[in-house]
């Protein structure tokens, strides 16, 4: 028998774009899992660029998409939609979804969630879909890492950058990191890569072809841009490859695309958030076979820097935005 739910929940919203003050709790409607779907009761809910880009007015949720921010919740399944035949109430689990995150109930298709994986808290396993599953698209499906290859990830101490850091050492590449700080090289370091670069002191493209013995990096993961295209360029081996998940520094740039053409290069990009539900399921299929079983021998982790209780996501989103952290930031609900 299905426990009795609420008919009204807190969750974050903002009425206006703006800084992380914007961000209020509010009283929204429980929502209603839909066919195929699970409501869970969340109990941890991630922080992640996009949420703040949403904040900023730039990044709308796709059509039918809650417009509450979140988009990776773990909790207990409290109901279930007509149709579903993987979970049932009383399930662990962690989700991707579009948006609704940052609420004390969220729905998700069962198929973009998965198991809590062994061993590990809600906590930790709320800071696992939308890292895991983006580093797992763009750089084994997108960019092809394979075991012996050299793979750079800038960024180093982000939640992306600590999880393609112990994914790519978990599937033998050797690993270039770039960060912002010694402290947080150190940290890079410390999560399995082989090399980590202090961006403000040294210019990566030249630490980069040093630590590949001058052959230059085979994939490289980028959320910066602006400059950066360019620079990647320089840094990659030939028949390289860039994957291209954010641009902090600006989407355009002036770049010499001869580069591109002599040293045979490809570059790709891609984003989450819209993709459809499908796509996502494909994606969380490979995520059970392939790296569940690492996250439970606890051959990778996700790396939580700070939790912030729920209603106050807008300090969340302010230490985001200082880039003061290492890993994650992730509400409790």
């Amino acid at each position: 028998m299905m426990p009795a739910l609420p008919e009204m929940m807190t969750a974050i919203g903002f009425t206006a774009p703006g800084g992380p003050d914007v961000l209020r709790p509010e009283t929204r409607p429980v929502p209603k899992p839909a066919a195929g779907e699970v409501l869970v009761e969340v109990a941890a809910a991630g922080i992640n660029r996009p949420d703040v880009l949403q904040r900023l007015g730039g990044y709308a949720p796709p059509p039918g998409a809650s417009d509450i921010p979140g988009l990776e919740i773990a909790g207990q399944v409290v109901a279930v939609g007509n149709g579903v035949g993987r979970f049932a109430v009383g399930d662990r689990v962690c989700g991707l979804v579009a948006g609704g995150g940052y609420a004390q109930y969220a729905s998700v298709h069962e198929s973009n969630a998965l198991p809590v994986p062994v061993g590990l808290s809600l906590i930790e396993a709320a800071a696992i879909p939308e890292t895991y599953f983006t580093v797992w698209t763009n750089v084994f499906q997108r960019g092809g890492l394979k075991a012996g290859e050299s793979f750079m990830i800038h960024g180093g101490t982000s939640g992306i950058g600590t999880t393609a850091i112990q994914l790519a050492k978990a599937f033998g590449a050797t690993v270039v990191a770039t960060a912002g700080s010694n402290e947080k090289c150190a940290a890079c370091l410390e999560l399995g890569a082989d090399f980590a670069i202090n961006y403000r002191e040294r210019d990566f493209v030249g630490a980069a072809k040093e630590a590949s013995g001058g052959r230059g990096i085979d994939l490289i993961l980028d959320m910066v841009g602006g400059d950066y295209i360019s620079r990647n360029y320089e840094a990659a081996a030939e028949s390289g490859r860039i994957v291209q998940i954010a641009f902090l520094n600006g989407p355009k740039a002036e770049v010499d695309f001869r580069r591109l053409m002599m040293k045979r290069l490809t570059h790709t990009g891609s984003t989450l958030r819209p993709r459809t539900i499908a796509e996502k399921a494909a994606i969380a299929a490979e995520l059970e076979a392939r790296v569940w079983p690492l996250l439970a021998q606890g051959r990778c982790k996700p790396v939580i820097h700070s939790t912030f209780p729920l209603a106050e996501a807008a300090a969340g989103h302010r230490l985001m935005e200082s880039n003061a952290h290492i890993g994650k930031i992730v509400l409790t609900v």
